[in-house]
């Protein structure tokens, strides 16, 4: 298996710190608010990545953190006239019941940062024993010039880095590019007891916090967006190796930005949704198959059109899993002929494709095109003279091999008998409100989804044609 590793601009082949195990931290929200479709692509890639790991028989340790402790929280918190404590609370509860939606695995452990406060004052302090921190006026900041690889991960060097950068200005600081470890307290701002003072953790130093004390102090995997790559990634790498004298992770990942209409999106331009709104109008599977379709480091454009196209690939998809799920359900038990011995031969070999492109660091857009041509291959070799077996060994694979992309998973004549029984109760009300149009109307509707309803003494019948 190889993996573009952001650190070395080169697909490396992954080799983990222990055998058949991944330790990954991946940056998670800061939870002052509902989470977008460009954090959702993030989100929806991670736990592909995750999934095919443990598809591939590793055991994976995923860690996602909630950041619960912020300016932007702080600032939310004053306006909604709460606490910051009870905002976090909320959006991590809409975190969990969007991602639920969105069919993302709950990661093996979600820490936030309030609950990790004296193991960060414990980083902290190592910092400034070793020499690579200092306090000011209660503050403590990271001096990035001690540590003399600060920019190996962005790639440029430290002059380059901050000719470049918006950087607070702060006479206090010995360099414009140290950032915050330890925040002072600040009038109605939540606060901790430190060596320093009151105050609270600065945004870097949680990242590393946990996943040094959850996944150990060398990791297999660190990703998140490609927002992240400086100065956030970059600052952990510094403060993390300059503590432990180790690398910290041996593999970063960094998924590319989505756009919205080619345009960045943005709430000034009117095209910022919120994963939430999206979902009100299309199935968490259509949003997943969208989100993998392209290679998750290249950027991807977000419109409704796209889709709608993503709506209709998934129905194409899914009317193939009913054909099979019917020739299951009414094909005779019999041996297998040698034509359809050797169709599963040939069927076979989809899922070797299939390995070897999603080995090829994740590539789940070329792993969605091999389920399709193997899927227009079914559909051109099975029919209801077909036996049970071979349409039980199709059904399989096409679940298998959209399980690590998080699709493809539903019982679609199960869905489609609850579809039937609703809209049969939904005619019974129109009846017996006297209003036949709608009643006729759903008679019709149900026979063009090959369905013809009996009206019995004993209640409605339904078969298909």
């Amino acid at each position: 298996m190889k993996i573009f590793n952001s650190l070395k601009r080169q697909k490396e082949e992954f080799v983990p710190i222990t055998p058949n195990e991944v330790k990954m931290y991946v940056c998670g929200p800061t939870v002052y608010n509902f989470f977008h479709i460009g954090n959702a692509r993030t989100f929806i890639v991670f736990d592909t990545i995750r999934r095919y790991f443990e598809y591939r028989g590793y055991n994976v340790k995923f860690v996602q953190n909630f950041t619960d402790i912020d300016d932007k929280m702080i600032k939310r918190a004053n306006e909604e006239g709460t606490t910051v404590k009870d905002i976090a609370e909320k959006y991590i509860n809409e975190y969990y019941k969007d991602a639920d939606d969105l069919n993302i695995k709950r990661a093996t452990v979600n820490p936030r940062a309030t609950e990790f406060i004296d193991e960060i004052i414990k980083f902290i302090k190592d910092l400034v024993d070793k020499g690579f921190a200092y306090v000011v006026d209660g503050d403590v900041y990271f001096e990035t010039k001690k540590f003399k690889e600060y920019g190996k991960l962005s790639h440029q060097n430290l002059e380059d880095l901050e000719a470049g950068a918006r950087i607070d200005v702060d006479e206090r600081k010995k360099d414009p590019m140290d950032f915050a470890l330890w925040k002072a307290q600040k009038p109605g701002e939540p606060a901790w007891e430190s060596p320093w003072g009151l105050g609270r953790p600065g945004w870097h130093i949680e990242c590393s916090t946990m996943a040094s004390t959850l996944l150990g102090e060398t990791i297999d995997i660190h990703g998140g967006g490609v927002d992240l790559t400086f100065p956030h990634h970059e600052n952990e790498i510094a403060q993390s190796e300059a503590r432990n004298g180790k690398p910290f992770a041996r593999y970063w990942m960094h998924c590319a930005f989505l756009n919205v209409n080619n345009q960045k999106m943005s709430k000034s331009l009117n095209n910022f949704f919120t994963a939430r709104e999206i979902l009100e109008k299309y199935d968490s599977e259509v949003v997943r198959l969208f989100m993998l379709s392209g290679h998750y480091r290249n950027p991807i454009n977000f419109s409704i059109d796209l889709l709608d196209q993503a709506k209709a690939a998934l129905d194409r998809l899914y009317n193939t899993i009913g054909n099979l799920e019917h020739i299951i359900e009414t094909a005779e038990e019999r041996e297998l002929n040698d034509e359809e011995k050797a169709f599963l031969n040939k069927l076979y070999g989809y899922k070797d494709r299939y390995i070897e492109v999603m080995d090829d660091d994740f590539n789940t857009a070329d792993g969605i095109s091999v389920i399709f041509d193997m899927v227009r291959d079914i559909n051109s070799n099975i029919n209801e003279k077909s036996s049970k077996e071979v349409a039980k060994d199709s059904l399989s694979l096409i679940r298998e091999l959209g399980g690590p992309l998080g699709i493809l998973q539903r019982d679609v004549r199960g869905n489609l008998e609850n579809e039937i029984q609703r809209l049969i109760e939904e005619r019974q009300a129109a009846r017996k409100a006297k209003n036949y149009a709608l009643a006729d109307k759903i008679r019709d509707d149900l026979k063009a989804m090959g369905i013809i309803l009996e009206d019995t003494p004993s209640g409605v019948r339904w078969k298909k044609i």
